[in-house]
């Protein structure tokens, strides 16, 4: 990387700054999510080298500037990881998951007070999580924060009466032709869905593209169906359309992704 962006390097790199590098930074991390998701060890791989990559880059440009570098990076998340696990490299010991995350948070505030930072002017237990976040993947965080505190549903079975509830709403809403509290009951139907995932340990941003995948699937596969009769879907009945969906549903073994498909 020192060479990269040196005298005898390369233009485009020696162009770069940390602003520039944001939109790659984000590209290469839903990257190797993709990567993830399709569970090909070489794809995972060379995806978290291209984040790697991006981590050494930023860690350069700093070093160029004065301000740290790569082993500073490292040194610093080292120190932290082993600071916040006390019951694996101390003598802390917790009752419960909960209980351990509980004092997590506490060696965070700890941490900014020794570290001298700026006080924040919001000491909301929320106010770490980014606000440019995926809004799946923010609610997901706010969510679980909250629930470190003993804010969360007792059960799975009180979310779904939530469910059931926020569409009750949404319903109430459209009689009233409110268009604004429409998009507020749909937002907080969406929002109570995402606490169902964090619930069940489900990822709601991964859960939701299966979901996407599952529907393109089906989609293309009727589509075809049609185009072999002739038809495209414009001319084809609603009712027809539905029948054709239905008789798919059951067939779950169709709905797996094909090795192509997967990036295999």
């Amino acid at each position: 990387m020192e060479k990269l962006i040196g005298p005898e390097g390369c233009p485009w790199d020696q162009e770069q700054t940390h602003e520039t590098l944001k939109p790659m930074l984000i590209e290469e991390a839903f990257e190797v999510l993709e990567a993830l998701d399709g569970n090909d060890p070489d794809a995972i791989c060379e995806e978290l080298g291209d984040l790697l990559f991006q981590v050494i880059f930023h860690s350069q440009i700093a070093r160029e500037n004065g301000e740290f570098d790569a082993y500073e990076v490292c040194r610093r998340i080292y120190d932290k990881m082993v600071r916040r696990h006390p019951h694996v490299f101390g003598e802390a010991s917790f009752k419960d998951t909960n209980d351990l995350l509980r004092n997590w948070e506490d060696i965070k505030a700890a941490e900014r007070k020794v570290a001298g930072q700026k006080e924040r002017t919001d000491s909301s237990l929320l106010a770490g999580i980014p606000e440019k976040l995926p809004a799946f993947y923010r609610a997901n965080q706010m969510t679980a924060k909250a629930a470190r505190v003993g804010f969360d549903w007792g059960n799975i079975s009180q979310i779904g009466e939530k469910i059931v509830e926020e569409f009750n709403e949404v319903e109430d809403a459209l009689e009233q032709g409110d268009q604004g509290r429409v998009r507020d009951e749909v937002g907080d139907l969406l929002f109570t869905a995402v606490n169902l995932c964090r619930r069940l340990n489900l990822d709601p941003e991964t859960t939701l593209r299966g979901a996407s995948e599952k529907f393109s699937r089906r989609f293309r596969r009727m589509e075809e169906h049609f185009r072999r009769g002739g038809k495209d879907l414009r001319d084809v009945a609603p009712g027809d359309m539905d029948s054709f969906w239905q008789s798919q549903k059951g067939k779950a073994a169709n709905d797996c992704p094909s090795s192509e498909q997967s990036g295999k």
